[in-house]
């Protein structure tokens, strides 16, 4: 062959050894070229690619090796001399992005000059930024070379092989034809004589073609890339391996390729060099497999050829599945990620493989985010993506589970899901009848966020009817999947109108409306997310879709008493969007309840007589706590049973972005409460809790009285009056969303009503300064009071020894977008008269057209709660893992297994004491003085720890050791006070219940815990119609371990039980009485439940009988107000009842009189009965506690402390005894808290 001839065919062969690889790009051969050719072929290929990238493959052989100047070498157009060609100029023609390959000896110095070159240049760029008259300043920017690759067949010293075997060209072979050269390669290693009559010729007749994985050439294609992605995936940095083996095809088969190339060149003791530069992986152990690979396939070829014997597959990939499997089963938690990932993204290619693939896959991506995005940047999302189109029913559950974990983790796929049309299968498995409802769920998740915030989405979803899909399964038994059901109707309709004409057409609201009283409270919180995105709609608004809206919302408003915070959060979101719709109209409600409320007097508090209930306003309400946790659930941790729920640790926080304006934290110290807005002079726009309130107040008693002005029987004044509610909301995340609402409507209103003029910044409101401080609510305190509500916030902040974690307010005017961003400075302050939402107005007042947008937008961004988000988080929590608590190796296990057999050894011990009688209880075992006056008083069931509530806060103490433990405050308002307590869940992780005068339930954990601050973990308005009295019972509660109800009463007319598992009220029986119930006991083992009231009865219900005959006998023995009843838990059941007056009556609830009667002191202020030991504690209003027992027989009283030079006891305010122990606690008006036990012989 000529030399020409021969130039031109290892051009022609290149050219096509590249084509295998790319063969839609555009390929030109400069053979032998000169300068310019050179110049031409790399400017033409440059503009003709844009921003592509350019292959610019150098073949030294045949000239003079690289100068260390930079210099490659090319022909004059004689071909007489060889030209040198610089570096720095072909960087120039070439531009960037481009790859580099270089197969000459010391190739190295090539890769180094390019650097310095590149280096120079961005020097030069440095100088011309700052000199304007350098040459380059005129020109236009260059691309850098940083977007460079350069593959060079050797270092800078090393000359290339030289193996008769093997091509000439061995770099460029390796790149272009690895699996060829391989084979070549192995067979000519000294293992290869381990298998007989394999010889280079033989290699060359293979069978099969490269793309074809079922013929033996396929296949070890297929290794190859499997081996080779997986070497680079366990060697390489992260984002080194996705910019080389994920962006671009080429450039990942040559990364692939040159790993060979490197392995094979150094074996000739040539280093291949890359820029970027790769870790050594030569000796990777994967390499071995691919020997194993090779080995198994060449010792099938001779009997292949000569015979005709069938092709064997090889077991590679069923081996390292099984490998990946061990990973997943065998090993710990922390340890490197699995090896063989990248080779089950491959073998998701493979039918015969592809279920176990997907099922061992969907368990690594089980594993946590981690998991997931470990797997998203090896690759896994084209693979998946490509198998939505199979049509194979076993794939679909795990599939489903799999593109659940991804969205979990990352939702921006959902735009690739659309346009490859992969909401089509997601839907037809959600119509599918057939499928698991577990599957189904993962389906709507996947699905609402195709949907969320993305219009194509949504139009695709819609076409592809997944409203009526949807709604069909709202009936669900399983309650996840009408929750995600609900929630992805929320999303599809939410700024669509179209979605929500479809809706409106389906009666998809109305049948909505059945999810409001789900039992299950997330399943309600996503009907009233679905709920409130359909009237958020900001479409224009028709008589129709105006009709519709009012009703959706008065549906809503029943839910404003809901037992979930969660629930109220989303509630108060949903009202947002129908205010933001209907604007102008809740501004003039606004104006209108703000002129009523500085008119309208409100009646004074009435006198009782004999404990009768009559109604008056409610107690004003002050700023309440908000140094509160996340809310998890009550459900997680109220009861042992559902310590394992999985949704336990989800944590679901308020979300509000940057760019909040105000806080409805925002507190002031002004003594203006009463009024709600400022006078012009000051440019004030308050509205504080005092003013709501009130607010609140004149719209509940409005109608007694007849008034003009408001039409309190309109929509939007029903709505306000519910967002009134919901701004006085025990839980502090509800308040705070509902009083940014409030203010917001207040302020635009007044903004409205005012003439526009030019504010008067000098004269501003009288109010005491803001103070920056946190809103902590912990208080450690040695001894003394707690401060009360006149305490300033600096004070109280100085005695804070340890503070909860607390939302801290910007010190400054934050940045907001639109006009309301400026108007308003957040401020903190902790115990205020009035909780200031406004700061002075704005500098100028603006157009209202222009600020309109601003405050919807406000309202939209700022009102938020993340319910789905939080949703959504437990998709990506392990699922198929063993909880916790199942786990008898696992810390919270054994902490549960010792808790239970403390409990067992205390109740024992306590009994045994109990059993050798109890001849005196008087021993004073614990004495200390309470920050404030104790108003309830109770003991833990197991622990050394005792709660003492005075008016407004919680302390704890240690009454073996003598210690404060903690001191906190309950957060209700300043004018009501607490009135009873319980522990819940005692025998495990204990949560203590607080009941206030004002119908309020509080729920706090981690309390007495010196590593850990109280946390509220929920809040309710227990009784929603308390009517408060000069004289009244407050609220009273009862508390049963094994249901989880919580019975409820005091100043009502109702015993109202709750389902704290639930969330929601299940009960309200009717006591029958105009008194007030003073006394709960209830009974698990028979429904009843025994009721003490104010007038002297009893009364006795069975709550599994319908409402208007569960009141199954009545006592009317007492004359006087009933300080106990109490049901006895053993076998007898009597009912025990003791009023003021002394007279004990013991009942047996079948027969109409009482069984016995007993006589003890005249006088009393509180009694407790003791659950196991017959016996009696009361105080009386003559400074002494007196002991009895069951048969009213005086066991001693209790008048000195101990230890005091006989200090007298002041008069007695609450007692309890302890619920196993014979211990006492006692606690009087002169602030001490005392503990009385047995005599010390009989413990």
């Amino acid at each position: 062959m000529g030399p020409q001839k021969a130039l031109e065919t290892i051009g022609a062969n290149l050219q096509k050894q590249y084509e295998n690889w790319q063969p839609r790009a555009r390929y030109k051969q400069s053979l032998d070229p000169t300068v310019d050719e050179v110049k031409k072929l790399c400017t033409s290929l440059r503009r003709n690619a844009k921003e592509e990238r350019v292959l610019f493959h150098y073949n030294g052989h045949g000239v003079p090796r690289p100068t260390a100047n930079g210099e490659v070498w090319v022909f004059n157009k004689n071909y007489t001399q060889y030209i040198p060609l610089s570096i720095y100029d072909l960087q120039t023609w070439m531009g960037s992005p481009s790859i580099f390959v270089y197969d000459c000896s010391n190739a190295g110095l090539i890769v180094k000059s390019f650097k310095q070159f590149a280096l120079q240049r961005e020097q030069e760029l440095e100088v011309a930024a700052i000199n304007p008259n350098h040459p380059l300043a005129q020109m236009p920017l260059p691309p850098s070379m940083k977007n460079c690759i350069q593959l060079a067949a050797c270092a800078a010293h090393e000359l290339l092989p030289m193996v008769p075997d093997l091509p000439a060209d061995l770099f460029t072979s390796c790149l272009t034809t690895p699996i060829k050269i391989a084979l070549r390669w192995f067979c000519m290693q000294k293992c290869v004589s381990l298998v007989p009559g394999v010889t280079l010729d033989l290699i060359e007749k293979i069978p099969g073609r490269l793309n074809d994985r079922r013929t033996p050439l396929g296949e070890l294609n297929w290794i190859f890339t499997a081996i080779t992605d997986t070497i680079a995936w366990n060697v390489l940095p992260r984002d080194l391996f996705q910019k080389l083996f994920r962006q671009d095809l080429l450039v990942a088969s040559l990364f692939r390729n040159f790993l060979l190339a490197e392995r094979i060149m150094r074996s000739y003791n040539c280093t291949p060099v890359s820029s970027p530069r790769l870790p050594p992986t030569y000796m990777h152990a994967m390499w071995q497999a691919w020997d194993l690979a090779v080995d198994i396939c060449l010792s099938q070829l001779p009997t292949i050829i000569e015979e005709g014997t069938a092709f064997r597959h090889s077991p590679f990939f069923a081996e390292q599945l099984t490998a990946f499997q061990v990973w997943l089963t065998m090993g710990v938690e922390n340890r490197n990620p699995p090896e063989q990932l990248p080779i089950v993204l491959q073998v998701l290619l493979s039918q015969v493989h592809r279920l176990r693939a997907l099922d061992l896959l969907g368990r690594f991506l089980d594993l946590g985010p981690w998991a997931v995005s470990l797997a998203l940047s090896v690759g896994i999302f084209p693979y998946v993506l490509k198998l939505l189109q199979s049509s194979a029913r076993e794939l679909r559950p795990l599939l489903v589970f799999i593109w659940a974990k991804i969205l979990a983790v990352d939702s921006s796929c959902q735009a690739d899901l659309v346009k490859d049309n992969g909401h089509k299968y997601f839907l037809s498995v959600l119509a599918d009848p057939y499928m698991p409802a577990e599957h189904r769920t993962m389906t709507a998740f996947i699905l609402a966020v195709i949907v969320n915030s993305y219009n194509t989405g949504q139009e695709a979803c819609l076409q592809g009817n997944l409203i009526a899909i949807c709604l069909e399964q709202l009936s669900d038994p399983h309650p996840l999947l009408r929750q995600w059901v609900a929630i992805c109707l929320g999303r599809i309709w939410q700024n669509f109108d179209s979605a929500r004409w479809c809706g409106v057409r389906d009666s998809a609201h109305e049948k909505l409306y059945s999810l409001l009283s789900d039992p299950i409270p997330e399943v309600r919180c996503a009907a009233v997310f679905a709920l409130g995105t359909f009237v958020g709609n900001s479409a224009e608004r028709t008589d129709h879709s105006t009709t519709i809206d009012h009703n959706v919302a008065m549906m809503l408003a029943q839910l404003v008493n809901d037992g979930s915070p969660v629930v109220r959060k989303e509630l108060v979101v949903a009202l947002s969007h129908l205010v933001v719709q209907y604007e102008s109209n809740f501004c003039t409600v606004a104006l209108q309840f703000m002129e009523e409320e500085k008119n309208y007097p409100l009646p004074s508090p009435a006198a009782t007589e004999g404990g009768s209930l009559t109604p008056v306003r409610d107690s004003p309400c002050t700023p309440r706590l908000r140094s509160v946790s996340s809310y998890g659930n009550i459900r997680a941790v109220t009861t042992a049973r559902n310590l394992n729920k999985s949704l336990q640790n989800l944590s679901l926080t308020e979300e509000s972005g940057s760019s909040v304006a105000f806080s409805p934290g925002n507190l002031s110290t002004s003594s203006s409460a009463s009024s709600t807005l400022g006078s012009p002079e000051n440019e004030e726009y308050i509205l504080s809790f005092e003013t709501i309130d009130k607010m609140r107040r004149v719209s509940s008693y409005s109608s007694l009285n007849s008034l003009i002005g408001v039409s309190f029987n309109s929509v939007y004044t029903q709505i306000w009056r519910v967002l009134l509610h919901l701004a006085a909301d025990p839980y502090p995340d509800v308040s705070d969303l509902a009083m940014k609402v409030l203010n917001c409507i207040a302020y635009k209103a007044t903004m409205n009503a005012r003439p526009q003029r030019i504010l008067d910044t000098s004269s501003l409101t009288q109010s005491a300064p803001a103070s920056p401080t946190n809103k902590g609510t912990h208080i450690h305190q040695v001894g003394g009071s707690p401060p009360t509500t006149s305490t300033s916030s600096s004070s109280l902040t100085n005695d804070m020894a340890k503070q909860p974690v607390s939302r801290d307010l910007p010190s400054g005017r934050p940045s907001a977008t639109g006009p309301v961003g400026a108007q308003y400075t957040p401020h903190s302050h902790q115990f205020p008269r009035t909780r200031k939402m406004f700061d002075k107005g704005p500098e100028q007042t603006t157009d209202d057209g222009d600020d309109a947008a601003g405050h919807k937008s406000f309202i939209s961004a700022t009102v938020q709660t993340g319910f789905c988000d939080w949703s959504a988080r437990y998709f990506a929590q392990p699922v198929m893992k063993i909880p916790e608590e199942h786990d008898l190796e696992s810390q919270i296990r054994k902490e549960r297994e010792w808790r239970f057999l403390r409990n067992s050894r205390v109740r024992k011990q306590a009994q045994q004491v109990i059993q050798k009688g109890i001849t005196r209880l008087d021993d004073q075992i614990f004495l200390n003085r309470n920050p404030g006056v104790p108003s309830v008083v109770k003991f833990h069931p197991f622990t050394p720890c005792i709660a003492v509530a005075d008016k407004d806060s919680i302390c704890f103490w240690d009454w073996e050791k003598g210690e404060k433990l903690d001191y906190f405050h309950n957060g209700n308002p300043r004018y009501t006070r607490v009135t009873a307590m319980e522990y819940l869940n005692g025998q495990d992780c204990s949560l203590l219940l607080t009941a206030t005068d004002d119908g309020a339930i509080r729920v706090w954990k981690n309390f007495a815990d010196l590593e850990k601050n109280p946390e509220m973990v929920t809040a309710w308005q227990g009784l929603s119609d308390m009517l408060p009295t000069t004289r009244g019972a407050g609220m009273v509660v009862d508390w049963e371990q094994e249901t989880g109800l919580l019975m409820s009463s005091g100043d009502v007319r109702i015993v109202r039980i709750w389902d704290t598992d639930r969330e929601m009220k299940v009960q309200d029986i009717p006591t029958g009485a105009d008194s007030c119930v003073t006394s709960l006991s209830c009974d698990s083992h028979r429904s009843l439940i025994v009721a003490g009231l104010g007038d002297g009865s009893i009364r006795v219900y069975d709550r599994r009988m319908a409402l208007s005959e569960c009141r199954v006998m009545t006592y009317r023995e007492h004359t006087a107000w009933v300080v106990k009843a109490y049901l006895q838990k053993h076998p007898e059941g009597h009912i025990m009842s003791v009023s003021v007056n002394g007279d004990v009556r013991i009942f047996d609830p079948r027969m109409p009189e009482s069984v016995n009667v007993l006589q003890i002191v005249k006088g009393l202020t509180a009694l407790d009965i003791h659950p196991q030991a017959n016996l009696i504690a009361c105080g009386s209003v003559n400074q002494f506690t007196a002991i009895y027992s069951g048969s009213g027989e005086l066991i001693n009283n209790i008048k000195y402390y101990d230890g005091f030079m006989g200090q007298r006891v002041g008069a007695i305010s609450c007692l309890a005894f302890h619920p196993h122990w014979p211990h006492l606690a006692v606690g009087s008006n002169d602030y001490y808290i005392s503990v009385y036990s047995v005599e010390k012989r009989v413990r």
